[in-house]
């Protein structure tokens, strides 16, 4: 079950030709192994999985579901993708494909870039849910991830950060946006396995509460516990969660940028002798 959520966990040389398969072929199935039907490819079958996971998660998501999708018996699936844990690594490197990248400009202060790094990944997740349940330490080496990982890492340049300490920072912060929105996405899927949003949940149990919870005993929990439903208009809000760990993590890299001055200025070092972080380029989302 944990290899069906885990990214890299397929045939390494497999997966390889299948993400930098030749563009002119439109994703065929290579020659000699091609299936039955006329014009059914690669990346038809990595679209309809797509479609697939978005709509239901990656519980949705079994090669017979594909396969029925696109209206062809498993056998011939299997023509053109060897098994799940491939299909998995040609979806997530497919959606990182996808996404918008605008060049960064210099002028735009730095700030602003990192945020739309930040942003543009946060909605990524929150179109297509399933990326949160997958696992991505060892991302498929394709054009969507290396496309993605080259982009986000010009968004620090200018910064006077060395090449790890870039890495590291690019990392942070995807990490955090990545534990963004698997909060966000929760808090989704407990109003619908609720059929309540906090506002009627809150509603329905406030009496109960009101009755049952001493103010006295816990002053600080009620007072702060008060303001912040003010704020967040409920028991959570995503948007003022994100907008706030985000200045936070914007302020962390401020304070080392300031440290590393001018372009080319030593930054954080890594071990010694350390290629990077573990889990570049792109990880982990």
């Amino acid at each position: 079950m944990a290899k069906e959520r885990s990214s890299g966990a397929g045939d390494p040389a497999r997966t390889l030709e299948l993400l930098w398969r030749d563009v002119g072929s439109a994703g065929s199935a290579p020659a000699g192994r091609r299936g039955p039907r006329q014009g059914l490819t690669v990346d038809a079958v990595v679209e309809a999985a797509v479609a697939l996971a978005d709509e239901g998660g990656l519980d949705a998501l079994t090669m017979r579901a594909v396969a029925q999708r696109l209206g062809v018996t498993p056998m011939t699936l299997y023509t053109y993708v060897p098994g799940k844990a491939e299909l998995l690594d040609l979806m997530l490197d497919q959606v990182f494909l996808a996404m918008e990248r605008a060049p960064f400009v210099a002028e735009v202060p730095w700030r602003e870039r990192v945020t739309a790094v930040a942003d543009a990944n946060r909605a990524l997740y929150l179109g297509h849910p399933w990326l949160a349940e997958l696992r991505v330490h060892r991302p498929p080496l394709g054009p969507g991830v290396m496309a993605k990982y080259e982009h986000e890492l010009g968004a620090f340049e200018g910064l006077g950060l060395d090449d790890v300490t870039r890495d590291s920072a690019l990392t942070h912060l995807l990490g955090f946006v990545q534990s963004a929105a698997r909060t966000e996405l929760d808090a989704r899927a407990v109003d619908r396995e609720s059929a309540m949003s906090d506002h009627e949940w809150w509603d329905a149990h406030a009496p109960l509460l009101e009755r049952m919870f001493d103010a006295e005993r816990f002053p600080l929990a009620a007072r702060v516990g008060e303001a912040a439903a003010v704020a967040y208009e409920g028991m959570y809000s995503p948007e003022y969660a994100y907008g706030f760990g985000l200045a936070r993590v914007l302020d962390g890299l401020a304070a080392l940028v300031t440290r590393t001055g001018p372009e080319g200025a030593p930054g954080l070092k890594g071990p010694k002798g350390s290629p990077g972080p573990k889990g570049s380029p792109g990880s982990p989302g």
